[in-house]
């Protein structure tokens, strides 16, 4: 069995050890694709794979048309839009991510980014501290149970929305469970967004929710780009010139929201959430003991094309 290590951004050496050493013992064969850049040498590579660790590379019908012997994708990484789950499923190639193994770094992430806004950037102008403020959880996964945690360190009051979590599972984390989308923006300075990019909530987050927001409020974007309505947000940050936003994801219109609104904005340059050594080791490790259970054993726990 061949497994391919397909990485325009590639993991940290020690995880790609790490990688090898479980692919190894399994007695399958280890192939690396590292800072490849042109899709036809992906198409290349993975021609005679049987399975595949990817972070943010994209597999779309046309990746899953070349890979004739394929027979699992895992994204390396708790999100997994990168993935054609519709093609994948057609072609009978189990998808797979691998969750909570980046969680903590996305969670830091967060407040480094929270701290640099509410301190202005660190322009030399008087600030705000976190303690004692309203933080609103939007979607609570691993990602937004660290969230929580850490926020709770800074000793912030936390509510949390998620229809897919029940109540008392929010509330035994010491988290005050919402019931709309509406309420979790109007009651809270802070909003952090950890929800997918699907077709529900694709352009979900906009002039409508971000204009409800308490003065001074602040939206953190550690998710997707596409959950933005960006001209919705830019209208509600035109009106509402107290409001921040900071992004781990460039948006389409960041020079022009840059333009616009100075130090209220901040993106890195490209998603750095998970852009950790630990979360760099642990999605990889783990994406390597999932294919081997799966191509082994048959154990598709973590499948998200079911």
């Amino acid at each position: 069995m061949k497994v391919l290590v397909a990485t325009e951004k590639p993991f940290a050496a020690v995880a790609v050890n790490g990688i090898k050493q479980v692919i190894d013992e399994a007695g399958y064969q280890l192939a690396l694709l590292e800072k490849y850049s042109s899709k036809q040498e992906l198409l290349d590579a993975v021609a005679d794979a049987d399975a595949i660790i990817i972070r943010s590379d994209i597999v779309d019908k046309e990746v899953l048309d070349a890979a004739k012997n394929l027979k699992i994708v895992v994204r390396a990484g708790a999100g997994y839009d990168n993935i054609d789950l519709e093609a994948s499923k057609a072609k009978g190639v189990v998808a797979q991510n691998t969750p909570g193994q980046n969680s903590n770094a996305v969670a830091e992430l967060v407040f480094g980014m929270t701290v640099m806004a509410v301190r202005n950037m660190y322009n030399g102008t008087s600030g705000t501290e976190l303690k004692g403020k309203k933080l609103g959880i939007h979607a609570f996964g691993q990602v937004g149970r660290n969230v929580a945690r850490i926020a709770k360190g800074f000793e912030m009051e936390v509510s949390a929305l998620d229809p897919y979590c029940p109540d008392e599972v929010i509330a035994a984390a010491g988290v005050a469970p919402i019931h709309s989308v509406e309420e979790l923006y109007t009651n809270n300075q802070f909003v952090s967004l950890h929800i997918p990019a699907t077709a529900e909530t694709k352009r979900s987050v906009g002039y409508e929710l971000v204009k409800l927001l308490p003065k001074n409020g602040v939206l953190i974007n550690t998710a997707r780009k596409e959950v933005i309505d960006e001209e919705g947000l830019a209208k509600a940050m035109e009106e509402r010139p107290d409001i921040k936003y900071v992004a781990d994801i460039k948006p389409d219109t960041a020079e022009e929201l840059k333009a616009r609104f100075g130090d209220r904005v901040f993106f890195t340059p490209k998603k750095m959430g998970a852009q950790t050594a630990e979360a760099n080791i642990n999605a990889g490790i783990a994406a390597a003991h999932q294919i081997v259970e799966f191509l082994r054993d048959g154990i598709n726990r973590f499948q998200v094309n079911k």
